[in-house]
């Protein structure tokens, strides 16, 4: 599996060109803790590997492509502290590499430099270009492993040019395999059953934190995490998009919002559901979850490959124009951006919001979710309805299909 993915990524590169993949470092938390340890999605992809300081290279010459990689040799003092990290031959059987290509990550730049002096270039000819994972980065984020390697580099080796990688990347994770798409099916089971128990236990007079406890119980139960943080939202808080708090009591009639979603194996599910605190829909509730409800169905009936992005957009986006003026929300189309104001899915898999090429039409084997909402703040109604789908050549499945959302389903699980 990830011998053939790194094939595909070969087939991108050009010829005399090397390419470099950093697992990555926990951040530190303090002088004596650092963060968890979230892996570098590019290079798990790459390698299946979970592990802090492993580098993996591409090179690629005239007539002759290799793959290496580097890591840490066991150190029995750091054993006894923190465990044993892969063995050689643990890294050579996981990642699918040969184990003569598995080394000591102390040679590293010794290797690189061997790569760029005169005596390699009767294999891979005149090492010209370096592409790195540079990820994109906001202002207030530390640089990656990546961007401090490219600051390194341009020092030492002016000549070479250096490109990122991410595209390529992008573009390689949009059609997921069956071994990807198996994935994201446990981490959507797990979340069913998380959504079962909040069901479970929701009430009137909860705190909303104390219902994503609920949730965290079954992730805790399988050993998961949540794929991001958890959004239990009553009443008009639901009407906030990325409300996190989860600080306020829930009140007695008001629908509550829950996105939430697992991390399975480093694959996602992002699943949104709402259900009423005293287990009854009122009059107006039902009716602005059914043209919400209507929106994520149709889509998801309608979603095929070669489907813009822009297509994919506007199709739900008229389904609720539709609905909103029957709701009496809005007279005019562009009215709706009061009650409606995000895309209507994103592409899903090691990461909630994946990589892609958004200016390319949506491929086969693609996962994304369909997220149709209405928000109403004047009436304390927030109402987001998601659900993930998987492409297929002549539409879609919806893997989350056995996660409730009609209303008399849901009515019928919370009265039981």
């Amino acid at each position: 599996m990830y011998t053939e993915r790194r094939e595909k990524l070969f087939n991108q590169l050009p010829k005399h060109s090397l390419a470099v993949f950093f697992s990555g470092h926990a951040a530190q938390k303090s002088n004596d803790q650092n963060f968890p340890f979230s892996i570098n999605r590019n290079f798990y992809y790459l390698t299946g590997i979970e592990q802090e300081n492993v580098t993996l290279v591409f090179a690629k010459g005239e007539n002759e492509t290799a793959t290496f990689l580097f890591l840490e040799e066991n150190d029995p003092v750091k054993v006894l502290w923190d465990g044993a990290g892969l063995t050689f031959e643990e890294a050579a059987n996981l990642s699918e590499i040969t184990l003569p290509r598995v080394r000591n990550i102390k040679t590293f730049d010794a290797f690189i430099w061997s790569f760029l002096s005169t005596s390699r270039r009767a294999i891979f000819g005149n090492i010209d270009t370096l592409y790195l994972d540079l990820e994109r980065q906001n202002e207030h984020a530390q640089d990656t492993v990546a961007i401090k390697y490219a600051h390194r580099v341009k020092d030492l080796y002016p000549f070479l040019q250096i490109k990122s990688s991410q595209l390529l990347m992008a573009e390689l994770r949009m059609v997921k395999d069956s071994y990807e798409i198996e994935r994201v099916k446990e981490a959507i089971e797990i979340t069913k059953k998380g959504l079962n128990r909040i069901m479970d236990n929701l009430k009137p007079t909860l705190m909303e934190y104390e219902v994503e406890a609920e949730f965290n119980y079954v992730l805790n139960k399988h050993r998961t995490t949540p794929s991001f943080g958890t959004i239990a939202a009553g009443g008009k808080n639901a009407t906030t998009l990325h409300y996190v708090d989860n600080e306020s009591v829930i009140l007695d009639r008001d629908l509550v919002l829950f996105d939430l979603g697992v991390a399975y194996q480093n694959y996602c599910s992002d699943i949104t559901r709402v259900y009423p605190s005293n287990g009854v829909f009122s009059e107006r509730q039902r009716a602005v979850y059914e043209v919400v409800l209507e929106a994520n169905k149709k889509t998801i009936e309608w979603l095929k490959p070669g489907v813009s992005l822009l297509e994919f957009n506007e199709y739900g986006r008229k389904i609720l124009i539709e609905g909103a003026k029957k709701l009496g929300l809005i007279k005019e189309d562009a009215e709706i951006d009061k009650y409606y104001y995000h895309s209507l899915g994103h592409y899903l898999g090691l990461d909630v919001h994946d990589v892609g090429n958004y200016s390319l039409p949506i491929p086969e084997g693609a996962l994304i979710t369909v997220e149709p909402g209405l928000y109403i703040a004047e009436e304390g109604i927030g109402i987001r309805i998601e659900d993930d789908v998987v492409v297929t050549k002549d539409g879609c499945i919806n893997l989350s299909q056995d996660i409730i959302k009609e209303i008399d389903e849901i009515e019928a699980y919370m009265k039981k």
